[in-house]
């Protein structure tokens, strides 16, 4: 697997929380590459270290050994400004609980990324009219997250996690909150993003909802216990 063609490469990252005299090794020597376009799925019961790899993966928190490199760059030694600047420039995260702002319209909620990244607000606000048309919501964008139904503000917020063309999106559990209709349309919504060559990584509990990438890696005790190759459902 060529790193030129990776967006991330994870490797031999270890993950050891300290409390008190007691060590916990959430991650115990992890390797593994995804290639850009891919869309797959991290799965493992509670305590099996996929919360910790997310994070990781977000640049939300650093390994305790190991390297990651996010879209060619080796993020583990970077300091917190340069930490916020990549995750920024580099990731979108779609959330389990939406975390839009209850009282700004939906065009703002997507804009905000932008808002951090310097960009004028006509710029701004023609890019989040743009990305809401991309997801389905061309017509909901002054509408409020109270006014929009559970799918339409996830929509929302995928549109907010893409308006900066991240290399990588991370979704969180991202049907979660949602009926079972509503979740299988954020699922069809996904597959048409990787389609057209988003990168996506998605950590679920769900066996249905990871059905719906292309690949599993599945951890256990802070290892990986299978990687496989899936076929994808079908809309």
């Amino acid at each position: 697997m060529s790193a030129n063609s990776s967006a991330i490469v994870i490797t031999k990252v270890t993950k050891i929380y300290k409390m008190g005299a007691l060590e916990v090794a959430a991650l115990r020597g992890v390797s593994f590459a995804i290639e850009r376009g891919e869309y797959v799925a991290i799965m493992g019961p509670s305590g099996s270290g996929k919360s910790t790899l997310m994070n990781l993966i977000g640049c939300l928190d650093r390994p305790t050994s190991g390297e990651y490199v996010l879209d060619g760059t080796s993020v583990g030694s970077l300091d917190d400004n340069a930490l916020a600047a990549i995750r920024l420039r580099k990731l979108g995260f779609v959330f389990q609980g939406f975390n839009l702002l209850a009282r700004t319209n939906a065009i703002k909620n997507v804009a905000l990324p932008l808002f951090y990244a310097g960009i004028s607000q006509r710029e701004r606000e023609r890019r989040a009219e743009r990305m809401l048309s991309e997801v389905g919501l061309g017509d909901r964008g002054n509408h409020k997250p109270n006014e929009l139904s559970g799918g339409q503000q996830q929509r929302v917020a995928i549109a907010r996690a893409l308006v900066n063309d991240p290399a990588v999106l991370l979704a969180d559990e991202p049907t979660g909150n949602l009926d079972s209709t509503t979740s299988a349309e954020i699922m069809e919504l996904f597959r048409q993003l990787n389609a057209v060559g988003r990168t996506i990584i998605m950590v679920t509990h769900d066996p249905e909802t990871a059905r719906n990438a292309k690949r599993v890696i599945r951890l256990r005790d802070g290892l990986i216990v299978s990687d496989e190759v899936t076929e994808p459902l079908r809309a």
